[in-house]
């Protein structure tokens, strides 16, 4: 079909899309996969035409005011977690690929360095710590720091120390991101140090198992509070065609979404630390299944899905709206 036919038989129908909007769902679902049809038409036949970019407009209109209506049935909350921020982390998953390969990396550094070097070890995480560490393996109970507490005292503890480190790690991203690198390699090369005084004693698998079973969630979350720093310095190094600060107020409104995003993760992370972890001699299939369920967790919600919903059409706009760019398969209309 010609362009100019197309136009001509649909055009009163888009016109009336517009300009006479209705309330009712099942309406608004039958113009939406109306106007879907004939987006993926234009698409294909006059991919470069303004009469496509017009069908998508109007598609998007509708595709709001569905929204509106599910936003109210679902309630914000829900539609938080179920859109909202999956499609933040989208839009920002190079930045948290970023954050990742720097935490990696300045963790090897540490491990990198305590293996050359004794006195390394003992700078990062001081002598009282090491001291105690190593009467613990030679007493056969290596991990018998996890022990000291009471389990209720450790886990307010550990999610306040797990908030607070977070936080600095994403607020001190104004420093044009170099205060975000400077937390993740502080807590990288702690780590990476910590985890060699296992290996240097052949425990290096069981520190896995022990460690890993809280520390998945705990490292997960200063590699995603890295990524929020790094949005907020970003905006100020890369404005864009924007103000530096009408960028740097998208980036805050950003960076504490994702934040908040981390106020789960934070308590289950502490819970498993201050009630789970002291149990070091649990079954291997025990710590394992719980380390896969984590990262699980974290692979799932903040990479696949969001992923999964950008191919469904979703992004979210700069202005924090959730739009629809192209159409839906049918099983998701």
């Amino acid at each position: 079909m010609r362009e100019s036919l197309f136009i001509k038989k649909n055009l009163a129908r888009w016109k009336k899309y517009q300009e006479e909007p209705t309330d009712d769902p099942d309406e608004m679902s039958d113009r939406f996969v109306s106007v879907l049809d004939d987006l993926s038409y234009a698409k294909t036949f006059y991919s470069f035409s303004k009469v496509t970019r017009y069908i998508n407009s109007i598609a998007a209109n509708i595709f709001q005011k569905i929204y509106a209506h599910k936003k109210n049935d679902d309630g914000r909350f829900q539609l938080f977690f179920k859109y909202e921020l999956p499609l933040l982390f989208r839009k920002y998953h190079r930045t948290l690929l970023y954050s990742f390969c720097f935490f990696t990396i300045f963790v090897l550094i540490g491990s990198f360095s305590s293996a050359h070097d004794d006195t390394f070890v003992r700078g990062v995480l001081g002598d009282e710590y090491i001291n105690m560490t190593e009467r613990n393996i030679a007493s056969g109970d290596p991990f018998g720091v996890y022990k000291g507490e009471s389990p209720l005292l450790m886990f307010l503890y550990i999610a306040f120390n797990n908030i607070y480190v977070s936080m600095q790690c994403f607020v001190f991203g104004i420093f044009l991101s170099f205060g975000t690198l400077y937390f993740l390699f502080r807590n990288g090369v702690m780590v990476g140090a910590f985890h060699y005084i296992f290996v240097k004693h052949g425990l290096g698998w069981k520190a896995v198992l022990i460690v890993m079973t809280h520390g998945t969630l705990e490292l997960s979350s200063i590699v995603i509070a890295g990524c929020a720093g790094m949005i907020l310095g970003n905006s100020l190094l890369f404005p864009g065609t924007l103000t530096r600060l009408e960028s740097l107020k998208r980036a805050a409104r950003d960076g504490i979404k994702i934040m908040i995003s981390l106020i789960p993760v934070f308590i289950v992370a502490a819970f498993l630390e201050g009630f789970i972890t002291r149990y070091s001699a649990m079954p291997a299939l025990v710590s394992i299944l719980i380390l896969l369920a984590s990262l699980g967790f974290i692979i799932f919600y903040f990479i696949w899905y969001p992923i999964r919903l950008h191919k469904q059409g979703y992004a979210i706009s700069e202005n924090g709206k959730i739009t629809i760019t192209h159409t839906l398969p049918a099983s998701q209309d």
